[in-house]
């Protein structure tokens, strides 16, 4: 006989599960799981550069190289990533911090002053990040208001290692940080 009693749950949980549409709930879950911080860039259809921040960059295959990211098809760099064919995927460590909050903040602004240069294809790299990728869009895989999109990686550079950068609680962190 198969026992099927279930385990108590820990004290400071809730045993009933939250319902799909509870909105409130699956967003502060997330807020809670910290993820490394990337960057990507591209070029716009007028050949402007642009660039956001990403946690949900992640490695789908080591052979052949390939990385995945999503972002919503409502963000302003969503027409670039689009009609392009490659992008620039940064990795960023801490001292990458200011890096972070600039790719972040203004659009108009994401791009003034010296902390990139144009790459391959015409792509803006950042300066001084862990590491970087140049790759081909390969898929974008639409899904309700968002897209995963899939870039095969053709070429890149390491920087020097640093401590991560985390993405946790609305905020940027470093291990050990307290929320």
């Amino acid at each position: 006989m198969t026992d099927t009693t279930q385990p108590d749950a820990p004290e400071g949980t809730s045993t009933q599960p939250q319902t799909p549409d509870d909105l409130v709930a699956f967003k502060q879950a997330f807020r809670r799981h910290a993820a490394g911080v990337a960057v990507v860039t591209a070029l716009s259809p007028d050949g402007a550069p642009v660039g956001f921040t990403a946690t949900s960059l992640s490695s789908l295959s080591a052979v052949p190289p390939m990385a995945t990211f999503n972002m919503a098809r409502s963000a302003s760099a969503w027409r670039a990533i689009a009609e392009t064919d490659y992008v620039a995927i940064h990795m960023l460590g801490s001292r990458n911090r200011s890096v972070a909050e600039i790719m972040s903040g203004d659009q108009a602004l994401r791009f003034e002053g010296d902390h990139w240069h144009t790459g391959p294809h015409g792509l803006p790299i950042l300066n001084d990040v862990t590491a970087w990728m140049v790759g081909r869009i390969i898929g974008r895989m639409p899904l309700h208001n968002n897209a995963v999109v899939a870039v095969q990686v053709e070429q890149g550079g390491l920087g020097d290692d640093d401590e991560a950068l985390l993405y946790h609680e609305r905020a940027y962190r470093l291990l050990g940080d307290h929320a």
